[in-house]
Parts: structure tokens; C-alpha cells; sequence
């Protein structure tokens, strides 16, 4: 089944390689066994198939989100709200997710969203940086030239693994503009995906165009409808 394919790649889950001083990896599967329960429940409810989805590509989990639940763009919140799952060892909440969810219910609801589509991301665990202060924040693998060459290979080896598992690579929606440029080099370097479709990413919109949201929302499910309109 597709549920035991994704389960097992996120089992086997571990980066090994070097960081830029400053920065860190959180893997939620080894800091909290919870995760890994709410994780394969995820899963054994939406993916226990083995049909095809559609692959959208975010930019590395955030960790109020997939870095606590281990799945994509889900906050605890949404986890037990939208998924029925509930995490006893853990409450957050991630402005990403309320995109997501918010347009999930539009596309018609969790169990048709996730039988279309399958969400995850070239570095699939948390990034986190320290701050001048001392304080550990939310990173992307692109704000350093350096993390990014360090983690590059780790990346196209989690994209294969992820095509590997049965997800359509003859096209990929990818979240964020910035995100997009290197997801593009990483395609052109290990030719991943034949068609590229970009979106603004759940963050930006929730956190700078939340007044246009419906709009975006519009834009998703539009893109996502279009592309089953052609295949008919």
C-alpha cells in the first residue's frame, strides 16, 4: 500500500550530514515517539491505496507543524479538527496550516483532498537556526548558500525516494516563488519533474495577503482542477 511506502520513508528519516554553525535539524520521529504514532494513523486513514497523487512540494517542515505532527502543513490543531487524529503530547498552531486546511475544505474535504494529492518537501524535517539571542527559530534550506550546498544531495535523494513511492512526477505543484528557483535547480540537475506549476506559498499569503485569501484559495483549486481537466 502507499500508506506502508510513505510510514517507511519517514521510519527511515535521518540526516547525517554537515550543518553551517548556527544551524540545526529537528526529526520529531526520534524526539517524540507520539509523532511517529499520529504519523502512520495520518497515513493508514488517507493513503491505505495504491492510487497515484498528484505531488506538491513545500519548502522543509516548520516546526509548529510537520516538525510535531510529521505530516505536511498540519498543526496539531487541524490534526484533530480536520484529520480526527488527536496528539496528546503536544498543542500548536501553524499559520501555514490554516491555509491549507482552510483550502482543503473548499477542494472538498480531507478524504478527496488526500486521494488526489500527496504533500511533502526536498529537505523533509525541520530546519531551525539560532538567533543572535540565542533563541531557536524557523529556517528555510535556501537562507544560506552554504546550508543549501550542504544539503542539496540530501534533497534530490528525498525527491527520488519520494517519486519512488508512486507520486506523479510529470508534473509538481510547488509552494513559493523563492522556493521554486531551487527546486528548479535541483530538477534541471537530476531531471525530477517534466512541468513545474508554482504557487504563493500558505505563509506568505496567511502572514501578507490575508485579505485576498479567497482569491488564493481560488488560484489553488483552480490550478489543481485544470490539471485534471486536461487529462479528460
Amino acid at each position: 500500500m502507499l500508506s506502508d511506502k510513505i510510514i517507511e520513508f519517514n521510519r527511515e528519516l535521518n540526516y547525517v550530514g554537515e550543518l553551517p554553525i548556527g544551524f540545526d535539524v529537528m526529526n520529531p520521529y526520534i524526539e517524540n515517539p507520539e509523532t511517529m504514532q499520529v504519523m502512520e494513523q495520518f497515513y493508514r486513514k488517507y493513503y491505505n491505496d495504491n492510487k497515484q497523487r498528484k505531488f506538491i512540494v513545500g519548502i522543509n517542515p516548520s516546526r509548529h507543524g510537520a516538525g510535531v505532527t510529521g505530516v505536511p502543513f498540519t498543526d496539531t490543531k487541524r490534526l484533530e479538527d480536520k484529520c480526527g487524529i488527536k496528539m496528546k503530547s503536544a498543542t500548536t498552531h501553524e499559520v501555514s496550516s490554516v491555509f491549507v486546511y482552510d483550502m482543503i475544505e473548499q477542494y472538498g474535504g480531507t478524504e478527496r483532498f488526500y486521494q488526489d494529492f500527496y504533500i511533502n518537501s526536498p529537505f523533509p524535517l525541520a530546519i531551525v537556526r539560532k538567533t543572535d539571542n540565542g533563541k531557536w527559530v524557523n529556517a528555510n534550506y535556501y537562507d544560506d548558500p552554504v546550508l543549501f550546498d550542504m544539503t542539496k544531495d540530501f534533497m534530490i535523494e528525498s525527491l527520488k525516494k519520494h517519486i519512488a513511492i508512486g507520486v506523479d512526477s510529470d508534473e509538481v505543484f510547488v509552494l513559493g516563488k523563492k522556493n521554486a528557483d531551487f527546486i528548479k535547480k535541483l530538477n534541471k540537475e537530476a531531471q525530477l519533474f517534466n512541468k513545474i506549476i508554482v504557487l504563493e506559498h500558505p505563509r506568505f499569503i496567511q502572514q501578507y495577503k490575508s485579505k485576498e485569501k479567497q482569491l488564493y484559495i481560488d488560484k489553488y483549486i483552480m490550478n489543481f482542477n485544470k490539471e485534471y481537466q486536461d487529462e479528460k
